[in-house]
């Protein structure tokens, strides 16, 4: 096998030192193509790469500054949101507090309602067992009444004559004369 560097040979032309020509050997005439490339962008992309990197640094400074600011914001934000919070859970609490005195005092005063209603429907019903009673009573006396006076009725119907009757009649009328003479 031959040398790499015969390869090259055969490939082009080696001029000889001192003149001027095309060097076609690739390993010997990189880096020199690359020290004076890197030279000449060096010379002049100094500049224009040390803008970009100036604009890059102040731009990375502005967002800093701005998320510092951002961040002052947030912690201020965040402070008055921890104060707020504090205050909304004291009335919280108060509320919760006067929320549950107040569900026992409407609870005992709806207990209490409701005793006193059910005091006043005893009541509704004790009068009412007691007119009921006495309605009752009043139709027994009724009907007794009624069967007393239809029983002195067939009693007096079965025992009574027509001289009977006339006695009894004429008693009367001797009893109802007395009175009118009295009251004259």
């Amino acid at each position: 096998m031959k040398n790499i560097t015969d390869s090259f040979l055969c490939l082009g032309y080696w001029p000889s030192a001192g003149s001027f020509g095309f060097n076609t050997d690739i390993l010997a005439t990189n880096p020199i193509n690359l020290s004076v490339v890197l030279g000449v962008l060096v010379f002049f992309g100094k500049g224009v790469l040390s803008d970009l990197l100036d604009n890059r640094k102040q731009r990375i400074l502005r967002t800093i500054r701005n998320s510092e600011k951002l961040r002052e914001g947030a912690v201020e934000q965040l402070k008055k949101a921890q104060a707020r919070l504090r205050k909304v859970e004291t009335e919280a609490d108060r509320f919760r507090v006067n929320g549950y005195s107040e569900i026992e005092r409407e609870k005992w005063n709806l207990i209490n309602s409701i005793y006193t209603t059910l005091e006043q429907l005893e009541n509704y019903k004790n009068e009412t067992i007691y007119f009921e009673q006495q309605r009752v009573i009043n139709q027994v006396r009724h009907r007794v009444s009624q069967q007393a006076l239809q029983g002195a009725l067939g009693t007096l119907n079965s025992c009574l004559n027509n001289e009977l009757h006339l006695r009894t009649v004429n008693a009367n009328i001797d009893m109802f004369g007395e009175m009118k003479e009295k009251n004259s």
